[in-house]
């Protein structure tokens, strides 16, 4: 799931593009996973990307509602 639509449609289309001629070769797994159906990419809105727990400085509200979205709890409240 990610929340950059650019992303997923350029990983989704094998054709080389000019533009996307500078993107690293790593980046290029992507595309080939996709290609082989291994993986298949969706777009997530970005309110709802949990990614962003691990990735980015949130705000503690932020913070403590991606929290539980994932699973996490306190060892107070099992």
């Amino acid at each position: 799931m990610m929340d950059n639509t650019s992303a997923i449609n350029l990983a989704n289309n094998p054709v080389k593009h000019g533009r996307s001629k500078h993107i690293e070769v790593k980046y290029h797994f992507l595309r080939d996973m996709v290609n082989k159906e291994r993986i298949e990419l969706s777009h997530c809105k970005t309110e709802e990307q949990l990614a962003d727990v691990f990735t980015k400085a949130l705000t503690g509200e932020r913070f403590d509602f991606l929290k539980r979205r994932i699973g996490v709890v306190s060892l107070n409240e099992v």
